[in-house]
């Protein structure tokens, strides 16, 4: 990066999305010196996205792009014009001239969740799980107040394995978690196995992942986040490693006591989520029968519908 001279005229650009791995000879003054952090878009800037990868694209009446960069927070630049191309093929697919509401609808599960297998034949045993799983998580996302609401429930098994999906309604950009959503998020994690042992007094693997989600949430709420009163304001992650080897070759800068220690915070954590989520699906199981039950018989449920349903069983169990 040596050689250019100061009356050159020339300016060097380079971008990367892994700024931790560049070497810091590369970053002292005289090379590239400026940094311009791009963060993923807001609200405004997703509406302005949609509409440059939509110019070329005829949108029916129905579609709001405005309504869609509310819906899509989280999503970058190339998820938003994933989002339109794949609209754009499901169109093409039906042989219409222009893109409508239900093709965004549709691309916007693809893109977040995995294309749906409506070809994949399930037992009637695996689907009436899958249905309690989901509807689990809904019920959950539903009344807990920092996360949800629900977008979509179904028991259409999808591109990524996963024998059915609940998406929740992103409807706002926020740039931090405060502790108690991160508390909500592993409550909902947790509800599809609590909504099956309820029902079957059993388990099934299907919930792995989602234990997986709650433990490394739980396990950033101690060592990362300080928001562990036992395990102080310490960060015990140390240091991100780039290297393949990095599992074998990491070392931690702690003892035996504090991994003791944050052992059970974290283990302490999944566990009253645990309880809590447990007593808000009893305490709402007519909605979880009811929910599970159209699941069953229609396979997928949008806001609307799911909403309706829960009102309608829980008014009716007063």
């Amino acid at each position: 990066m040596d050689g250019f001279g100061v009356n050159s005229g020339i300016i060097v650009l380079a971008a990367t999305n892994r700024v931790d791995i560049l070497d810091p000879a590369i970053m002292r003054p005289g090379r590239f010196d400026r940094k311009i952090s791009v963060g993923r878009p807001d609200v405004k800037g997703r509406e302005e996205i949609l509409r440059v990868h939509a110019r070329n694209k005829p949108l029916s009446d129905d579609v709001d792009l405005a309504r869609v960069a509310q819906t899509t927070a989280g999503f970058s630049g190339a998820d938003l014009e994933n989002l339109l191309n794949e609209a754009a093929i499901l169109a093409a697919k039906e042989n219409r001239p222009c893109l409508n509401n239900a093709d965004l609808e549709r691309a916007f599960i693809k893109v977040g969740i995995g294309g749906e297998k409506k070809s994949k034949i399930i037992s009637e045993k695996e689907k009436k799980i899958a249905a309690y799983h989901e509807a689990g998580h809904a019920i959950l996302f539903h009344v807990l107040p920092d996360v949800g609401p629900v977008h979509t429930v179904s028991v259409i098994p999808t591109g990524t394995g996963a024998a059915g999906y609940t998406m929740p309604l992103p409807d706002r950009d926020e740039m931090f978690l405060t502790r108690s959503a991160i508390l909500h998020e592993i409550m909902v994690s947790l509800g599809g196995r609590i909504a099956e042992e309820l029902t079957f007094d059993e388990m099934t693997t299907g919930a792995s992942q989602d234990i997986k989600d709650a433990t490394e949430r739980a396990r950033s709420m101690v060592m990362k986040y300080g928001m562990s009163q036992s395990a102080g304001l310490i960060n015990y992650s140390g240091e991100e490693e780039v290297f393949i080897g990095r599992d074998y070759g990491h070392t931690r800068e702690y003892g035996e006591e504090t991994a003791a220690i944050l052992d059970r915070e974290v283990r302490g954590i999944v566990e009253d989520c645990y309880r809590k989520a447990r007593e808000i699906i009893e305490t709402h199981r007519p909605a979880l029968e009811a929910v599970a039950g159209q699941l069953i018989l229609r396979e997928k449920l949008n806001q609307q519908e799911f909403e309706q349903i829960f009102q309608e069983a829980m008014n009716g169990k007063e």
